[in-house]
């Protein structure tokens, strides 16, 4: 089976001799290690639905002047990254569709020279995704805890510096890791990286739940409501488990991977996790789907701005 999604260079180890890894696939024969074969449709789909999602979540944005704020900045800059996890699938895909099929002809090394160029966008997408869902946690803490002070800390020149500063860090960082993607210590400072993300969004947002569970708890008290006080924080519940479940299981298959191939490559059961690699990026582009419905559409505002913006299509 093919790989035709992004980052084909991380789906199996290279710190493995071959006669290992084939010693590895034989020891453990079950069907379960055959991994999972995706159809190329459900990444075309996937891909454009999380383009068409995130460039209305962009346009809408530019289009209506009261969003042009830092807190909508990132997240349309959060909508671009996704898009280009998008565009990077469905280029990556085209691209070897038409090398199989015989339409495109071209010398192994430009092929290799394209396919080194279209990883280091989706890589550079990847990086700036996880940055900007970490920089969204942070603003919205500073929005609650220092409200007064919001605009005074988060100004458009600090906004327009933290954005600049991850799409330079995004491309020098994937320029590094296609460079050096057999490097453990390359592999382990991504792994780093997303594990410092997970650990900041859990540790503002469960902040920011307590935060809100305690002031209805207060208004409940002194209005004699415990109704509306454990309905209120029964929804702030959800809505964290939804947003820090959602960052977990889209994300957390991928970077386990990662640190199987730093820890176990040789061992059979981790063989068997590697022939999943697909499905794992399956998942990523799933999170480029969700993002919007959990960081934008809740937005009234933007909602309405939205409905213009399709209406103007049509």
């Amino acid at each position: 089976m093919s790989t035709l999604a992004p980052l084909r260079l991380l789906r199996e180890p290279w710190n493995a001799s071959e006669g290992n890894q084939s010693n590895a696939t034989v020891g453990v024969s079950g069907g379960w290690c055959q991994g999972l074969d995706i159809p190329n449709e459900l990444f075309l789909a996937l891909g454009l639905v999380s383009l068409v999602e995130n460039l209305l979540v962009v346009a809408a944005i530019l289009k209506n002047r009261n969003l042009h704020s830092p807190t909508y900045y990132f997240i349309c800059c959060l909508a671009v990254s996704d898009m280009l996890v998008s565009i990077s699938n469905l280029a990556e895909m085209l691209f070897m569709l038409l090398l199989e099929h015989g339409v495109l002809v071209m010398r192994p090394s430009i092929v290799r020279h394209m396919d080194s160029i279209i990883d280091m966008l989706i890589c550079s997408s990847v990086v700036s995704s996880l940055s900007f869902l970490g920089v969204i946690a942070v603003d919205r803490y500073i929005t609650i805890f220092y409200a007064l002070r919001y605009h005074s800390i988060m100004t458009l020149q600090r906004a327009v510096v933290t954005m600049a500063s991850i799409w330079l860090a995004s491309t020098v960082s994937s320029t590094v890791l296609i460079t050096y993607y057999r490097s453990n210590t390359i592999l382990l400072c991504l792994i780093g990286f997303f594990l410092f993300m997970l650990v900041l969004m859990l540790v503002l947002y469960i902040h920011m739940f307590a935060l809100a569970r305690h002031h209805l708890h207060s208004i409940s008290s002194q209005q004699k409501l415990p109704t509306a006080h454990r309905g209120g924080s029964l929804k702030g519940a959800v809505t964290l488990t939804i947003l820090l479940g959602v960052f977990f299981i889209c994300w957390g298959p991928f970077f386990f991977h990662l640190i199987l191939i730093v820890t176990c490559p040789t061992n059979p059961f981790c063989t068997c996790f590697f022939s999943y690699f697909n499905l794992f990026l399956i998942l990523i582009i799933c999170n480029s789907v969700i993002d919007p419905l959990i960081y934008a559409f809740r937005s009234q505002e933007l909602r309405q701005t939205l409905r213009e913006v399709v209406m103007c299509v049509w």
